[in-house]
């Protein structure tokens, strides 16, 4: 299944250099941020900047984290595009500010305006995905496609996710796959798993299971679930690789903690019906049981199924696992 979603990309924050050369020497650290305090004070806007990723990195304290918000507002304002971008992300996540998705898109706008990639795209997502602005896949498709073109990862992905689904745009599984491989060359997750997905199905490429497996395990080792859960259903089949029901699992079981739903029916499934590993309906049942609750509604019939096969204390005992991993997001064999 593609995965769809137009992911809000974060800033990926860099800590302000304000380290002296001897590590730990911690007067010079109080004059490298004391001096970078009076520069921004005095108007310098890098050192504006500069300031709020500080405070922001060091939001431990009382008051830091409005530190770092006043003055990433502060260079905003004053036009500095990587902080306008800054903010715009705090306002569309509610990062130390009321979620307000009007004026993240007023931050992205300003900042892509400025040819800031990461913002064209982002500002793209939100059209997309129509928040805080009338959805407008036109309008997306202009984001992502600037952003793109100067190389921006996550808007090649999503232009990709257009064409491959139609979204807006005339659907066009070649130009899908020029841009999911642009974007999976940067080590794009999501972009590599769609490109699995392509060659898998044969959309825009010729098929090519040995290439979806190449594709579905580079995601999958990133920790993308819906890699994960396509690599396990290859292992699963023996599809592109040795059938290795084992193997399966773990990748499904990875996918699974991650609360992704198809994969946690896919191990209520395996440890239902599979013979090559031992079968225990009540993990079967858990995971079942799990994915149901997540919206997975085929896992009902597996349910059904395992509740003619089960006695009263094998579903009690299920139903016990599938609390405690609701309760701690996390279950491990």
């Amino acid at each position: 299944m593609i995965f769809t979603d137009l992911t809000r990309w974060t800033v990926a924050v860099a800590a302000a250099s304000l380290v002296a050369t001897q590590t730990g020497c911690l007067d010079a650290e109080e004059r490298a941020l004391a001096e970078l305090q009076s520069r921004a004070e005095e108007g310098h806007t890098n050192a504006q900047f500069e300031l709020a990723e500080h405070y922001a990195n060091a939001a431990t304290g009382e008051g830091l984290g409005g530190e770092a918000i006043r003055w990433f507002t502060t260079a905003a304002e004053q036009g500095h595009p990587k902080a306008q971008r800054s903010l715009a992300t705090r306002y569309a996540n509610g990062d130390g500010v009321v979620e307000d998705d009007a004026k993240a898109v007023t931050w992205y706008r300003k900042a892509a305006e400025q040819g800031d990639t990461l913002a064209m795209s982002n500002l793209g997502a939100m059209f997309a995905n129509g928040e805080g602005v009338t959805e407008d896949d036109a309008k997306a498709h202009h984001w992502f496609k600037k952003a793109a073109e100067k190389g921006e990862a996550a808007a090649q992905f999503n232009l990709g996710v257009m064409y491959s689904s139609g979204a807006g745009v005339e659907l066009d599984p070649p130009l899908a796959m020029k841009w999911y491989t642009l974007a999976a060359e940067q080590g794009h997750p999501s972009a590599q798993a769609n490109l699995g997905v392509m060659f898998a199905r044969g959309e825009g490429v010729e098929a090519d299971v040995s290439r979806a497996v190449h594709f579905y395990r580079l995601a999958a080792e990133q920790g993308d679930p819906t890699a994960q859960t396509n690599l396990g259903a290859m292992f699963a089949a023996g599809e592109g690789v040795p059938q290795d029901d084992a193997e399966a699992i773990r990748w499904f079981n990875l996918a699974a903690a991650q609360g992704f739903p198809r994969a946690q029916f896919n191990l209520g499934v395996m440890y239902s019906s599979s013979d090559s590993v031992r079968t225990n309906y009540i993990l079967a049942h858990m995971w079942s049981n799990i994915a149901n609750a997540n919206g997975q509604s085929d896992a009902r019939d597996t349910l059904a199924m395992l509740e003619e096969r089960m006695t009263k204390q094998q579903i009690s005992e299920a139903q016990q696992r599938a609390r405690q991993w609701w309760d701690t997001q996390q279950y491990v064999n």
